[in-house]
């Protein structure tokens, strides 16, 4: 049975209405595993969540983050999901119902706080997301943004938009499909002159052309991608960028625009998100692929041997400089590789596997745990075991077009709140206590601590 605890020598408190009003849990239990345990059975034979626990806690103690640190993931376009978040963290404090109006509260200024990829697509709005943002950033939180796939598919199909096309990138702007719609409306409103002409712009077929790639590409890009993907994963492409090119004119039809107002749009948000000097230029200039603080190693999705090897060998400074290096060079080769499956992977078949190798690298390089997003939960934050290596999935299905569509009620709000004192605390609103992982607590419960 689970022991209700107060919340408040965990987090600073935030007013109580607030936290009503936030539907936020007002107690904490021990985080809740997945399976029940025997507490006679023995470390071979205990579930594979404990049983990776010990594994990593026999190799020496947790190196905790020597700050606070709030990770908050998939946003998807929220800002005022954002916000709420950080107020349910005890992160920030709200001046006024505007998306900027909040400054950081003594907690905040002491924390990190890492927003785990996936800012973009969805909604309701990516510019105003970004532009909160961009104000927490400029309030002086100090703040770690780590690259989603689908902040890296904005920034690679941008980039291949006014490049020579090829068979290996003609695809890369129409691959991001009907998620983009509503970022190009945005910044079409926002930011393309309704009263300019369109004089500069080609004629609708030929924007046509220039974003979707026709039949010569569809030959080619097997042969081309034979390199890169295993036959499975072309054929999974191939039948994508089907669906995505017969649809690509009706979605951008639904959203209100020609295929001249969507290049125009596409080429304005080229300007604003890949140009040094662009309004949100800031955005993939300081992105990470990955980052470590102690035992706990925090990306969008997961990893494999390849990277693992990587950040045991080489650090994860040397893996971020791979991002942003390879990230500019060949869209679709970096797409394909090893360091975008960190923001990719759902250890599918056709990912970059991880495995034993790959978990032996990440213990011997002290990381105990990986903290992620990318993975959608609908209640709370979710502690699994992934071959052999612990994962806390941190996506608590924050945006609202996520929650409508998935029988989610109310505007999404959590986090998750590492203390340098060795504890976690998972929140969010749909669940109805906040969730306390101790790791020594655990395996002394099962007779396997240390």
């Amino acid at each position: 049975m689970m022991t209700h605890m107060p919340l408040s020598p965990l987090l600073p408190p935030i007013a109580r209405d607030d936290a009503i009003d936030l539907g936020l849990p007002q107690s904490c239990v021990p985080w809740p595993l997945d399976k029940p345990v025997q507490r006679q059975t023995a470390a071979a034979q205990v579930p594979d969540l404990v049983g990776s626990l010990a594994r990593a806690n026999d190799l020496g103690p947790w190196d905790w983050p020597d700050k606070p640190v709030v990770f908050i993931s998939d946003l998807h376009a929220d800002a005022e999901s954002l916000l709420r978040s950080l107020v349910a963290a005890s992160a920030i404090r709200r001046t006024g119902d505007g998306l900027t109006e909040f400054e950081l509260t003594a907690f905040g200024r002491a924390s990190q706080i890492i927003i785990g990829g996936d800012c973009l697509d969805k909604g309701p709005s990516n510019l105003d997301l970004l532009d909160s943002l961009a104000w927490l950033m400029k309030s002086g939180a100090d703040v770690v943004l780590l690259a989603g796939n689908h902040d890296l598919r904005l920034y690679l199909g941008l980039k291949a938009l006014t490049v020579k096309r090829g068979a290996l990138n003609a695809h890369m702007f129409v691959r991001m499909g009907k998620k983009v719609m509503p970022l190009l409306r945005e910044v079409f409103d926002r930011h393309v002159d309704p009263d300019a002409p369109l004089d500069s712009i080609p004629d609708e077929a030929t924007c046509r052309k220039l974003m979707i790639p026709g039949k010569k590409w569809t030959r080619a890009f097997p042969k081309a991608a034979a390199g890169s993907m295993n036959d499975a994963a072309i054929a999974k492409e191939m039948a994508r960028l089907k669906k995505k090119t017969d649809r690509f004119a009706v979605h951008a039809a639904e959203a209100g625009l020609t295929m001249r107002q969507l290049y125009a749009a596409a080429l304005k948000c080229r300007d604003l998100f890949v140009e040094p000097d662009g309004r949100y230029g800031w955005f993939f200039r300081t992105m990470k692929a990955v980052h470590q603080s102690g035992s706990l190693l925090f990306v969008h999705a997961g990893i494999d041997d390849q990277m693992a090897a990587q950040i045991s060998r080489k650090g994860v400074a040397h893996v971020n400089r791979r991002f942003r290096k390879e990230s500019r060079e060949d869209p679709f080769e970096f797409y394909c590789g090893t360091v975008a499956n960190l923001m990719r992977t759902k250890y599918r078949d056709v990912d970059h596997p991880l495995t034993e190798t790959g978990v032996d690298d990440l213990h011997l390089a002290g990381i105990k745990l990986l903290v992620q997003g990318h993975v959608n939960q609908h209640d709370g934050q979710q502690l699994k075991s992934k071959h052999g290596l612990l994962h806390l999935e941190a996506d608590v299905t924050l945006d609202r077009h996520s929650r409508s569509t998935e029988g989610l009620e109310g505007i999404g709000t959590g986090a998750t709140i590492i203390h340098p004192h060795g504890t976690i605390l998972g929140i969010s609103r749909d669940y109805p206590h906040a969730k306390l992982f101790n790791p020594e607590k655990i395996l002394q419960q099962h007779g396997l601590s240390r």
